[in-house]
């Protein structure tokens, strides 16, 4: 019996070792500047979501500096050190940034076809009106749908809103069928309100 459970919890530690680090809820990212509140609120926003960061490949650069707009590119979000300042104020900014981090590294131009269609844009990237863009679509929905708290700043008001075209509850289904290791239900990885 106990070489038997012995066996099992070898076993169980060798498959726990196996699993990336990158595949952690709160993804992969290193910090360029700010301070250690700073880095609290973002890994904070980033472990009160449902969204699993960690499938974005490598590690995500998160620049903290006072003044600098929230921005993305690929591997790297730029967050405003006085919006971190604000609190749980801030997180829905956080994981939108993040989003597109995800976008970048994770969807093809087929898989934005697809998506073009749930979210009904004008164009994915550089069209005319941020909100008409798929791509603030989905970032906004990403933070929405995986973190449906009231503290969310990125919950849409209306239909007409980014990220207001279709329920959270649709999108989560349709990305998980676009990208399987993402959840469709809440229930798979319910989200933390408040650090």
């Amino acid at each position: 019996m106990f070489t038997r459970l012995s066996l099992l919890l070898s076993t169980a530690a060798v498959a726990l070792a196996l699993v990336p680090a990158a595949f952690a809820s709160g993804g992969t990212y290193v910090f360029d500047g700010g301070n250690k509140p700073e880095h609290r609120q973002v890994t904070a926003a980033l472990n009160a979501s449902a969204f699993p960061w960690g499938i974005v490949p490598g590690t995500v650069v998160v620049h903290i500096a006072p003044g600098a707009a929230s921005s993305a590119s690929p591997g790297r979000i730029s967050l405003d050190a006085d919006l971190l300042d604000a609190g749980t104020f801030s997180w829905g900014v956080v994981q939108h940034e993040y989003a597109h981090v995800v976008d970048f590294a994770l969807l093809t131009p087929a898989v934005r076809v697809q998506l073009h269609q749930l979210l009904q844009g004008t164009d994915w990237w550089g069209g005319e009106g941020h909100a008409q863009l798929d791509c603030e679509r989905f970032a906004d929905l990403v933070s929405w749908a995986y973190w449906p708290s009231a503290d969310n700043v990125m919950k849409p008001v209306s239909p007409q809103d980014e990220g207001g075209q279709v329920t959270p509850a649709a999108f989560r289904a349709a990305l998980a069928v676009i990208l399987p290791r993402v959840p469709a239900s809440l229930k798979t990885a319910a989200p933390r309100r408040r650090a």
